[in-house]
């Protein structure tokens, strides 16, 4: 999509119009919500990309892309990354919609 047709539908949207998105929106989307819900749970625990990559059987770089929505991951990485995280993975996926969460597992 290029910048003057999301230029038209955020217009649209903010309008108050309904507006269709291309799945490809919605799946990059969930890619950086899901990349800035790991960099964020990463900050928290005070952990350095290499250090969480460490923990989940990844490589520095293989984290950073994951961070920046440039990946889209397994199941067994998301896995992973909720151990290395300490905290459950919590991602909600709607119409248009996504959220992507960790909760901390109790101390």
């Amino acid at each position: 999509m290029n910048h003057s047709a999301w230029r038209t539908r955020q217009t649209r949207r903010l309008a108050g119009e309904a507006v269709e998105y291309d799945q490809e929106y919605v799946d990059a989307r969930l890619a950086g919500d899901l990349g800035q819900a790991v960099h964020d749970r990463r900050i928290e625990l005070g952990l350095s990309q290499a250090e969480l990559a460490e923990r989940a059987g990844m490589t520095q770089p293989q984290v950073s892309r994951m961070e920046g929505g440039d990946t889209v991951p397994t199941f067994p990485l998301l896995r992973r990354l909720a151990k290395a995280l300490d905290g459950s993975l919590n991602v909600a996926i709607d119409e248009g919609d996504s959220r992507v969460t960790f909760t901390p597992h109790a101390a």
